[in-house]
């Protein structure tokens, strides 16, 4: 392949919208990094990113924000701020700008600099086939090529004339395919015997506040069942007071251990996993956990989200081990319609909104607790997910930004 005209010394603009995305960016820089030693980045960056060198113009929380109600109470600050971005980045002029996930603020930045001529990738596509469709257009004005972590997506993006390539999920490359559960039991202080649930209630204000309660009294209930299960919770530091508080509120306290980070450790250790949808339900499929999926929001923003649905799922397990022909709504065939079809196959259990009650929440976690051998089948369904998804993601997108330059 054609070397990229820019030498060693070239720059990136960046911004990843939340903690996920800080993770996903800094797997992406070492990538880039790998090929052009000295490029430099900058933008809205997490700890992630700033350890590969990345400079913080703007912290990645001020980004992390999700529900119709939040955004709007946030919203004329986040326009300030995605203004005084793009006009830094049209000054800086970048080579390239990568808006990594958080499509709400980044494609009409991305739309922005590609029109005065900085080339755009995004990366993470949209998720235009579970919930607003009409992000496509979007999307298809803003990137010059789109970075896809799931298989499925590039050839439904070249429908839509969008160039787009699989890149594999960088988790799938991080995650161990046999994770070593006595060490991280060791790790964290756990008997090589107890059982572990691992609560993970979320990485966002709006989602700890709504499920990490529900969480914890959950955990009371799971307690009352089998008294000898622990439970650790792992927390991200901007958040750590509000799930510690949780915890202590609950009649488990004592069962309860929370953790300032460490939600891999926590994931390796445990026997089942409660969690928020999102990519924590991704990383416990990698880590071949069972797991319950909830999630819980302001009534508004879940009757606006809901009408937008247009898959029965809304947890990543349940959506990549679903049949192909299911992940698209068939032509003529009304959306919320397709979404709410009854006999959609579910392969962990999901609790939305007010079914996310504590009791369904402690029932759910039990039937997996005492199911060792429907728990076992669900290990080797995720394990061949595992190798699905496992792909070099780094020298993937290195290889699709290097013939972006070369095209």
């Amino acid at each position: 392949m054609a070397q990229v005209p820019l030498g060693d010394m070239w720059q990136i603009g960046m911004v990843a919208g939340e903690a996920s995305g800080d993770l996903l960016a800094a797997l992406l820089l070492d990538g880039l990094r790998a090929r052009w030693p000295g490029l430099r980045a900058a933008g809205v960056a997490g700890a992630h990113m700033a350890r590969r060198g990345c400079e913080a113009w703007w912290p990645v929380e001020r980004l992390s924000v999700r529900g119709y109600a939040e955004v709007l109470a946030r919203l004329p600050g986040l326009l300030r701020m995605r203004r005084a971005l793009g006009n830094r980045l049209l000054a800086m002029r970048p080579d390239l700008f990568i808006g990594v996930d958080a499509p709400d603020f980044n494609l009409a930045l991305e739309a922005r600099l590609r029109a005065r001529g900085i080339k755009t990738v995004h990366f993470v596509s949209p998720s235009f086939w579970a919930w607003r469709p009409e992000k496509l257009e979007r999307l298809k004005a803003a990137a010059n090529h789109v970075l896809c972590v799931f298989p499925f997506e590039p050839a439904l993006l070249a429908e839509r004339g969008i160039a787009a390539t699989y890149v594999g999920h960088p988790l799938a490359q991080v995650i161990p395919m046999h994770p070593d559960r006595a060490r991280a039991r060791a790790a964290l202080g756990l008997a090589p015997e107890q059982t572990v649930v691992a609560l993970l209630p979320g990485s966002r204000a709006a989602e700890v506040a709504h499920l990490a309660p529900r969480f914890m009294r959950a955990a009371a209930l799971i307690g009352q069942a089998h008294p000898a299960v622990r439970f650790v919770a792992p927390a991200i530091p901007a958040l750590l007071p509000e799930v510690q508080a949780a915890a202590q509120a609950s009649r488990a306290a004592s069962a309860i251990r929370v953790l300032a980070g460490q939600s891999h450790l926590a994931l390796a250790a445990c026997d089942v996993a409660l969690l928020a949808s999102g990519t924590a339900t991704l990383e416990a499929a990698l880590f071949k956990r069972p797991m319950v999926i909830a999630y819980a929001m302001p009534p508004l923003s879940y009757v606006l989200m809901r009408r937008k649905r247009q898959l029965p799922w809304v947890g990543l397990p349940n959506i990549l081990c679903a049949p192909a022909e299911r992940l698209i709504c068939p032509p003529g065939v009304d959306a919320r319609a397709f979404a709410d079809t009854p006999d959609a196959p579910f392969v962990v259990p999901e609790l939305i909104q007010d079914a996310a009650t504590p009791a369904a929440l402690a029932a759910a976690t039990l039937h997996w607790l005492d199911a060792p051998q429907k728990a076992a089948a669900l290990r080797e369904r995720f394990a061949a997910l595992h190798l699905q998804l496992r792909r070099d993601t780094a020298q993937l997108a290195a290889d699709a930004i290097e013939t972006l330059f070369t095209r």
